[in-house]
């Protein structure tokens, strides 16, 4: 019942939100994988560039298409 709920909630979301959701989720697994030293500062802040330009640039795209 439970993964339902989840199914329904997550479809009723705008794709923006979707992006927004996705793009926090990434970041606090970047987080954890500097925080548990499975990469380097140097990594952490370089894929975090990388995935702020990339989700950045979808969810201002979003934001102007709706």
């Amino acid at each position: 019942m439970g993964d339902e709920t989840a199914k329904d909630a997550w479809a009723a979301l705008t794709h923006e939100e979707k992006n927004r959701i996705l793009y926090q989720q990434q970041k606090e697994l970047l987080a954890t994988f500097l925080e548990k030293g499975a990469i380097s500062k140097e990594k952490y802040e370089k894929s975090l560039h990388d995935l702020t330009e990339k989700m950045g640039a979808m969810i201002n795209a979003d934001s102007v298409s709706n």
